[in-house]
């Protein structure tokens, strides 16, 4: 996927160095970058002491909307000598509400930023990553904080484990696999079943990836005591990849928030960019 319409979505403390980031992403790939500075408002209030409090309530969405109106106008001189044709638009609504309307922007993308909770807010965060992989059905790329990011990577990691999630994710990451000098298929204590995986775990998907003139090299890794998401960080620390491209929530989100798992982690504790498709 050659991605031309790259969306960042960012909170009304998101810091600046965030938005150039973006801006020099988009740059180097010659892509077309949106910004959606997003304000989650609080619930209005209800019950016996509705009318003790609306006083305060209304003067916090008047807050609310001032921090919103003073990101997207300071956004827009971030980026005014950055990002040429940069468009910067603002979103204020309860959380409720969130999801669609994030979706809503986010159709209109090929790539949407999303940063770490330091970045962007926890909650805000959650929202987004859900609205946009779930509602919107687009890819996100994490950007942790600090952490160099580029469209170009020399050295990627693949997360693979044969599940249609993972298969979605290699397809989208295939103009970004050409021209690397390394694809790192990494599978964590693979099972060689002979049905799910096959009887030589990843042979499949690298030559799926050979058909389309990219060379990948397989790597079963025993994880020895690891949780599957330290697994592949250590691994892509250990070759200094520059991306993990993986499928996104092989199980439920509320699965996933309960009892954990493998894209929880990543989201939680990712140290590199990781592109997620589902």
């Amino acid at each position: 996927m050659v991605y031309k319409t790259i969306l960042a979505i960012i909170g009304a403390a998101t810091p600046d160095q965030f938005l150039k980031q973006a801006a020099e992403l988009c740059h180097l790939s010659e892509a077309h970058l949106s910004v959606l500075v997003v304000v989650m408002a609080a619930p209005p209030p209800i019950g016996d002491y509705a009318a003790t409090i609306s006083d305060a309530w209304l003067e916090e969405q008047t807050e609310d909307r001032r921090k919103l109106e003073a990101k997207i106008t300071s956004s827009r001189d971030v980026l005014s000598g950055l990002a040429s044709g940069a468009e910067v638009e603002g979103l204020y609504c309860e959380a409720v509400w969130a999801h669609s309307r994030i979706a809503r922007r986010a159709i209109y993308a090929d790539l949407v930023l999303i940063g770490d909770a330091d970045i962007i807010g926890r909650e805000l965060r959650r929202q987004a990553i859900d609205s946009v992989l779930f509602d919107a059905r687009r890819p996100v790329l994490l950007v942790p904080k600090a952490a160099p990011v580029t469209l170009m990577p020399r050295k990627i990691v693949l997360a693979w484990d044969s599940s249609p999630d993972a298969a979605a994710a290699a397809r989208e990451a295939l103009d970004l696999m050409r021209g690397t000098d390394l694809i790192d298929i990494v599978m964590i204590e693979p099972d060689a079943d002979g049905v799910r995986q096959g009887e030589d775990p990843g042979t499949d998907i690298a030559a799926y990836l050979a058909h389309h003139g990219v060379k990948g090299m397989v790597d079963r890794i025993v994880a020895d005591g690891r949780t599957i998401a330290e697994a592949l960080q250590d691994r892509a620390a250990e070759l200094s990849a520059d991306l993990i491209v993986m499928g996104a929530y092989g199980h439920s989100r509320l699965r996933e928030r309960i009892f954990g798992g493998v894209t929880q982690a990543m989201i939680e504790a990712a140290t590199i960019p990781v592109l997620l498709v589902r």
